[in-house]
């Protein structure tokens, strides 16, 4: 078959399945934006868009006309590839950011798989989750709604979809949840898995950490609200006068990628460092930043306990693979989340906003008998091969989908 992948910054949610699809012997090229590393077997071809959002257009219509100028990027880097001779079976696309909406246009005949990450709710989902981040005004709703409205069009012309969790698929229209499939992207469980002789030196730190001591992880993209960076700093002062042994090792950048920046380019860790001022020990705090994928596998290898919450919002791959590495998470309860952790079974829950209940949670999890905790680790990771493994569930699974198509 010919395979055409269609992601602004590939191979993202692709990276296992395109090299798979071209493997077997499928003819495979990706068109996007930020063409980040070669993928074995694909030809990437990199769009750039021909213009900026208008700098006078509506406010409310300004992330639609973001998308229609990606789409239309996307559509002319399509066109080329006609007038070349390439006519996919199967178009396998992120619509997230536009660039699906027109390749029915070109290629009429080809199948459209939409990965299908988010449908915007200005309620029950992330917006307006969060008590101490409430916008119900006029403005922020209606800003809400037309977010969907490119999701909305590129599903009058999809085949079929793919969501990695039940829950981002009951996110969708009833109309179209039936054509969505739920399957993750999947964890490689026999890479991200435990080990006991695992070692961390983390040189600007002057951090040397192994299995057994008293760490504390935490991981994010980026430290902001919609992923708990809030509750999980204001637990600290509390937890670490408990746990006199305790170090906590936070890894994240300090941009946002979800919700509203803070006036003044201030970051959210600078906000929340300032609102606990004399009130942490910095000594046993440590900000990692960004680190390499194998010091990241390695800090959940020691982690003792580690720490995912997230607003009902996309899923984190981390937490999964901490599960997969072993670790004994406590996560927020939250829809996504409790999907996966059953509370003292394969990890612990607690609530998302509350940092008294999360430093308790944290205390409890540190002090549970070795037996208890080795039976919740190993749960955790069971959950993952069972349900989440990279090669005998999750890729077998898609390609199917895709052959099927």
């Amino acid at each position: 078959m010919n395979i055409l992948f269609v992601h602004q910054n590939f191979p993202s949610q692709y990276k296992h399945l395109a090299p798979v699809l071209a493997a077997k012997g499928h003819r495979v090229i990706a068109l996007t934006i930020n063409a980040a590393q070669k993928v074995n077997g694909v030809t990437i071809i990199q769009y750039k868009p021909k213009q900026g959002t208008s700098v006078a257009i509506h406010r409310l219509a300004a992330d639609f006309e973001t998308k229609i100028i990606r789409a239309e990027a996307a559509g002319f880097a399509a066109l080329e590839l006609r007038n070349k001779g390439f006519n996919p079976d199967i178009i396998c696309a992120h619509p997230g950011w536009g660039e699906a909406l027109f390749l029915k246009d070109v290629w009429p005949n080809a199948k459209l798989l939409c990965y299908w990450e988010f449908y915007y709710h200005a309620f029950g989902a992330d917006v307006n989750f969060d008590p101490e981040f409430q916008d119900a005004s006029f403005d922020n709703l209606a800003r809400i709604r037309l977010k969907n409205a490119n999701n909305l069009l590129t599903m009058e012309v999809a085949d079929a979809g793919i969501s990695p969790t039940e829950w981002q698929r009951t996110q969708f229209p009833v109309s179209v949840q039936d054509s969505i499939a739920v399957i993750h992207d999947g964890i490689d469980t026999g890479i991200v898995r435990p080990n006991p002789e695992a070692y961390v030196r983390i040189e600007q730190l002057q951090l040397n950490l192994v299995v057994g001591d008293e760490i504390i992880t935490f991981v994010n993209r980026n430290l902001e609200p919609y992923r708990g960076f809030h509750t999980f700093i204001r637990a600290l002062p509390e937890l670490l006068k408990r746990r006199p042994n305790a170090r906590v090792i936070i890894v994240g950048n300090d941009a946002v990628s979800y919700g509203a920046p803070l006036p003044d380019k201030q970051t959210y860790k600078q906000k929340y460092l300032a609102e606990l001022q004399g009130q942490l020990d910095l000594s046993r705090i440590h900000f990692a930043g960004n680190v390499p994928y194998g010091v990241y596998l390695s800090l959940l290898q020691v982690s003792a306990v580690h720490v995912y919450l997230t607003v009902p919002f996309v899923l984190s791959w981390s937490m999964l693979e901490a599960m997969s590495a072993g670790c004994l998470v406590v996560g927020s309860a939250t829809a996504p989340v409790e999907e996966v952790i059953q509370d003292g079974v394969n990890g612990l829950l607690t609530p998302f906003s509350s940092s008294c209940a999360l430093a308790d949670k944290i205390d409890e999890a540190l002090s549970l008998a070795p037996v208890v905790r080795q039976t919740i680790k190993t749960n955790a990771r069971n959950t993952i091969i069972e349900r989440y493994d990279l090669h005998s569930i999750c890729l077998p699974k898609q390609t199917a989908l895709i052959e099927n198509l």
